[in-house]
């Protein structure tokens, strides 16, 4: 009997729990992947050179302002716009990329000169002030907010919320004595 009543107090907490929860925490978010930018590579006299410029968001070019190159998660190199915001990296290779300055942040698919697609750019443009989103999802309500998010497990914690209730009451009417589990 005590089993019951703990099942049922379980049942009424979750539906209360579910009634409770603002509608932003159980809503789906949609989160995008960064945007990727092909950009050729251009040659020069000590190889092949990665040119971009750092603006801010009016466009405002950003001067002496680092510039930081990373491949596959490392730090690949490190340099300084001039006084027009623009920034080069020379010896680079073919690959994807990030470059992170002024708070800006893009992730670049690089080509060798002659092989990019036609609609790649001639450099790398990097928007300094930018929203950009840090941290480990994990910390920002990460597993809880994921599954309680998820339509499937919210339709299961209602349908249980109604089921075990019910069956409870059933199992009563017929003088049957429920079996903990």
């Amino acid at each position: 009997m005590k089993c019951v009543k703990a099942i049922q107090g379980l049942a009424v907490c979750l539906a209360a729990i579910g009634f409770c929860l603002p509608q932003p925490l159980v809503a789906a978010s949609i989160q995008s992947a960064p945007t990727l930018i092909d950009v050729e590579l251009q040659k020069g006299p000590q190889g092949d050179v990665l040119l971009g410029q750092v603006q801010d968001q009016q466009g405002a070019v950003q001067a002496k302002v680092p510039v930081i190159l990373y491949g596959a998660g490392n730090k690949v190199a490190e340099t300084t716009t001039d006084a027009d915001g623009y920034f080069t990296f020379h010896n680079v290779r073919g690959g994807v990329y990030q470059l992170t300055s002024a708070e800006g942040v893009g992730t670049y698919r690089v080509w060798q000169a002659g092989t990019a697609p036609p609609t790649a750019q001639p450099g790398a443009l990097v928007v300094a002030g930018e929203d950009v989103a840090r941290g480990n999802w994990h910390q920002q309500g990460g597993r809880l907010k994921f599954w309680l998010s998820h339509p499937l497990v919210i339709a299961g914690i209602v349908a249980a919320a109604v089921a075990i209730p019910v069956a409870i009451h059933n199992s009563r009417d017929r003088g049957e004595t429920p079996t903990s589990p």
